[in-house]
């Protein structure tokens, strides 16, 4: 087994690439991430919980506008934790056939794509002052994928958050599989 930095590990057999990309190695950045999604859920109980008390239309009509909001960023940042926690992304090359899952506790869809199927496999590459880009990359977000291919005029894409370092070392080791 191969180890890229603390996050990816690549497993080579015979007729077998594996490739494992675990979401996070920060754990001080993870408990901040519960800290924010705590402190956000006990805000959105709070104003949940006035709601009943308030007598003006006004008043109702803004919570309820205010909390579908805040309903919308708690799931965001509640995924984000879940993801970052107990997620991986695992890419593994056999028989032909490439798959892909996004798993989080031992769980996740598994896509299957002919590698005779597949076009363009290539590195996503990060504008350098693009505020997409920036942000995500950035560790409170899930997303941000690295690597993309085409699979019968579907763009797939995978390896979030991964450095330019990491991203090009796992596209080496899967263009070595392929062809």
């Amino acid at each position: 087994m191969k180890l890229i930095g603390e996050r990816i590990s690549i497993l080579k057999k015979d007729d077998l690439l594996s490739v494992v990309i675990l979401p996070t190695a920060d754990n001080k950045k993870l408990m901040l991430l519960f800290l924010w999604l705590a402190a956000w859920s006990v805000c959105g109980f709070l104003v949940f919980i006035n709601y009943f008390q308030l007598v003006q239309n006004d008043a109702k009509v803004f919570v309820i506008v205010y909390l579908s909001f805040w309903a919308y960023y708690e799931v965001k940042i509640l995924r984000a934790f879940i993801w970052k926690k107990w997620g991986r992304e695992k890419i593994w090359i056999t028989k032909g056939k490439i798959y892909y899952q996004r798993e989080v506790n031992n769980k996740g869809k598994v896509d299957e794509f002919n590698i005779d199927e597949i076009n363009e496999l290539k590195l996503i590459d990060i504008v350098p002052g693009n505020f997409s880009d920036f942000f995500n990359q950035s560790f409170w977000v899930k997303g941000g994928e690295r690597i993309e291919f085409s699979h019968l005029a579907k763009k797939i894409r995978f390896g979030m958050q991964l450095t330019t370092e990491e991203a090009r070392a796992v596209l080496t080791e899967l263009r070595s599989k392929i062809n």
